[in-house]
């Protein structure tokens, strides 16, 4: 699938120069192509809420469609939060839907309902029904990619804020481009240019202004924290953020790599079993023990925090019999030369 987005890249950059078409669409397109996000041929789900970001996803995806020969398909959530405001963003882009010949697929929620039965807050319990809703178009429709309108602002936003919550290196490498078959290829666009492209096309779109206020935590980072730190610094923040998560995602993938072949390299670190062999593991720098001991934990369906961490990591200082909780009915003890994962029989042990 990749390959094929690849081999086409240089003609339809130049079938979209001949034909004249907007700066920002061939720029759209070339990061489709550099990211290898598409193949020919794909049916595409977009994420269309009626905003800029998803307007302006929507009409650059609608323009070089007919260069990649892609199938899409609008996907509208009315999460029933702002009464008739929630009822007229569905009409506004069932409308440009349908003016430019794209399937739409709408779903209401009770939004409030389903957060107060799922104990979650209304943020959370609503992107749950969106990728639940989402995923179920994409196995009875087919679609093989869904795509959304996040752009490099929302990028930096989400590193201040993982930031803020004590985010690892992950964290720090923001949002993806891809994962699974999400895709985000508005990435490298600025807000700002998100909005020059829709005026200068004379394309409308929708606001939220829930999305106006600092209540949650997110909007008081848009709202107040940037805009005070770009006009002290220049507005040297939002490019910095974007090189720190840039870096971020170059090491991670170096630091998978890296441990992907020290676990070839070891049998005796078998992640799978949930059994570690003590002395390869007291070889390896305290970087690379944690690394492995963040995948064993993975596999083993427990969350990842430093402080179990520093725990499972101590044992290798101590003598056989020791144990660790490592969360959810799971301990680690060390036993036969080996720290192992194994059943406590007590789910509710959180230690």
């Amino acid at each position: 699938m990749a390959g094929s987005a690849a081999s086409s890249a240089n003609s339809s950059s130049s079938k979209l120069t001949n034909d004249s078409v907007n700066k920002t669409e061939k720029k759209f397109l070339e990061n489709i192509h550099r990211q290898k996000l598409v193949a020919n041929g794909d049916a595409v789900l977009l994420a269309v809420s009626g905003g800029p970001d998803s307007m302006a996803l929507l009409h650059l995806f609608a323009a070089v469609a007919p260069v990649l020969h892609l199938h899409l398909g609008v996907a509208h959530c009315n999460f029933m939060l702002r009464g008739d405001a929630s009822d007229a963003d569905e009409s506004f882009v069932r409308d440009a839907c349908a003016e430019l010949g794209i399937d739409f697929h709408v779903r209401r929620f009770d939004t409030n309902a389903v957060a107060l039965s799922w104990k979650k807050s209304i943020e959370e319990t609503a992107r749950l029904l969106r990728y639940d809703f989402f995923e179920e178009l994409c196995r009875e429709a087919s679609y093989t990619r869904i795509a959304t309108g996040h752009h490099s602002d929302d990028n930096a936003e989400t590193v201040l804020f993982n930031l803020f919550r004590g985010a690892s290196l992950s964290g720090l490498r923001g949002i993806r481009g891809e994962h699974g078959k999400v895709i985000r290829p508005l990435l490298p666009f600025t807000r700002k240019e998100i909005v020059d492209y829709l005026e200068e096309k004379g394309i409308g779109w929708r606001i939220d202004h829930t999305n106006e206020g600092i209540e949650h935590d997110r909007n008081f980072i848009r709202n107040r924290v940037i805009p005070v730190i770009e006009e002290r610094f220049g507005y040297k923040l939002m490019p910095s953020l974007q090189r720190i998560s840039e870096h971020a995602g170059e090491l991670e993938e170096f630091i998978n790599l890296h441990i992907s072949r020290l676990l070839e390299a070891h049998p005796g670190l078998d992640l799978a079993g949930g059994k570690l062999h003590v002395g390869t593991m007291r070889q390896l720098s305290m970087f690379e023990r944690k690394e492995i001991l963040k995948r064993a934990l993975k596999l083993q369906g427990l969350s990842v925090g430093s402080n179990v961490l520093n725990r499972i990591a101590g044992l290798l200082d101590n003598q056989a019999g020791r144990s660790v909780p490592a969360g959810a009915g799971v301990e680690v003890v060390l036993q036969d030369g080996f720290l192992r994962f194994r059943q406590t029989g007590n789910p509710s042990d959180h230690r």
